[in-house]
This record gives structure tokens, C-alpha cells and sequence, in this order.
């Protein structure tokens, strides 16, 4: 059972120096506990629709639709003929100090109008293949935004579950502990065996693995909901960073959540 454990602690040691820049042999300075990881104060209740555009994906989205009307543009443009146009002014007279007295000053203005005489059909072609390229990049966009808010939602709902998974946990940690100091007390008073005292101890550990592993789940679930948001909820513009969320966005405290 220790070897599988030991294999998998080296792993993950290994993935958080990859995730620093460092290779497998160099070592990272920092280190922690898990006593000692601390989840935010305050998890909002309910996100606000703007912070979902700060993610990476929405965003790459957005610029995408964006590039594809710009090109209908385009498109647009190379159909509609070119016209140019050219002025000049000057003046006429017979010797050069009367040449802009009145009556002397001309302008003129030329245009010229040039389009394509024939190209069977490519420039309409290609406005029709930029307007389905712009309903794609649209429908696209709608989905990755959909995506986002589906991604936000379940985070959310895993810490709710989360809550409820660590509260039981807690509860069920508290009660082995008693179970394990009853039996250490009646194994002293000769009321039980000692297999009896064996099986309340790894009850006990059992309930704290359990513990451990309801901690863990909810700091994954946590560290999910940041990058859910792009970030987090409070790395936001200043349009939504001000005040305390409106409506039903108010924060919960995590020590309220069961």
C-alpha cells in the first residue's frame, strides 16, 4: 500500500515543479502543508454575467467574430466599384503678373470609375462565403459563451456538494475520535480486547483520511472555480470591481457553507 503512495507523492511533486519552470531535479523552495492552505473568506453565491468574458476562451471568441465582420466588410468592399478623383487649379493669362487676376483663375476636376469587368461570379462568392463565415464565428461565440456559464455552474454546485462532503466528514472524524477514546478506556479497565481497541483505531484513521480527502476535493474545486472565472472573481475591470455584488451575486461565507 506505501509504495503506490509514495509513487504518486513523487509525481506530484514532479508536476508541481513543471508547473514553476523548474525540471524533474530541481527542487521548489516553498513548501506547505495542507493544515495550512486557507480557502478565500468570502465565495460569492452567484456570479455576475461580466466576469465571465475575462476568460481566455470568451475572449479569443470574441475577437474571432470580430475578425469574421471584418471581413464581410472586406468582402463587401471588392464588389463596389473604384472611383478616383483628381482636381487642379491654376490660372491663364498672358504675361505672368495677371495670370490670377480675376477672370484669370481656373480648376478643373476628373474622375475616373474602375471596377472588375469580369469575374465570373468569384467577388460574390466570396462576400457569401464571408457572411457564413461571420454566422459560424457568431454561433461559435454563443457557444463558448454557454460553455462558460455551464463550466461556472457546475464549479459552484461542486462546492456546495463540497460543503455538505466536509461537514460529514468533520462529524464523522469527531465521533471515531470518541468511539477510539471509550475503547482506550475500557481496554484499561479490562472491558475489552485488545482487537477490539485495534478496530477503533483504524476506524479513526480511516475517518481522517476521509477528512484529508474532503479538504483536498474542496481546494480543487476552489482552485476550478478561479480558473472557471478567468482568474477570479476579483480580478475584474473596474466597471465590476467597485462595490459588493448586486442582487443575488452577495457573497456567502465559506463557514457558513455545510
Amino acid at each position: 500500500m506505501l509504495p503506490p503512495l509514495q509513487a504518486e507523492l513523487e509525481q506530484t511533486r514532479d508536476m508541481i515543479r513543471a508547473l514553476v519552470g523548474n525540471l524533474p531535479n530541481e527542487d521548489v523552495d516553498q513548501k506547505f502543508e495542507l493544515a495550512s492552505l486557507h480557502l478565500p473568506t468570502d465565495l460569492p453565491l452567484s456570479i455576475p454575467s461580466k466576469l465571465v468574458a475575462q476568460r481566455p476562451d470568451v475572449a479569443a471568441a470574441e475577437e474571432q467574430l470580430r475578425a469574421a465582420n471584418a471581413q464581410v466588410g472586406v468582402a463587401v468592399a471588392n464588389r463596389l466599384p473604384i472611383i478616383n478623383l483628381t482636381g487642379s487649379a491654376g490660372g491663364t493669362a498672358t504675361v505672368f503678373d495677371q495670370m490670377f487676376a480675376p477672370g484669370g483663375p481656373f480648376w478643373t476636376l476628373v474622375s475616373n470609375v474602375s471596377g472588375t469587368v469580369f469575374d465570373g461570379g468569384t467577388l460574390l462568392h466570396r462576400e457569401r462565403a464571408a457572411d457564413q463565415a461571420l454566422y459560424e464565428a457568431a454561433a461559435q461565440y454563443r457557444s463558448t459563451v454557454i460553455s462558460a456559464y455551464q463550466n461556472v455552474a457546475d464549479t459552484l454546485h461542486a462546492l456546495i456538494a463540497d460543503g455538505d462532503a466536509l461537514a460529514a466528514a468533520v462529524e464523522a472524524e469527531r465521533a471515531a475520535k470518541k468511539t477510539l477514546d471509550l475503547t482506550q478506556a475500557q481496554m484499561k479497565g479490562g472491558y475489552v480486547n485488545y482487537l477490539v481497541l485495534l478496530g477503533a483505531e483504524q476506524a479513526y484513521e480511516q475517518s481522517l483520511i476521509a477528512l484529508v480527502q474532503a479538504q483536498a476535493t474542496r481546494l480543487g474545486d476552489t482552485a476550478a472555480l478561479f480558473q472557471a472565472l478567468g482568474g477570479g472573481w476579483w480580478n475584474r475591470k473596474s466597471d465590476v470591481a467597485g462595490d459588493p455584488p448586486r442582487g443575488d451575486t452577495k457573497p456567502v461565507n465559506l463557514s457558513q457553507v455545510r
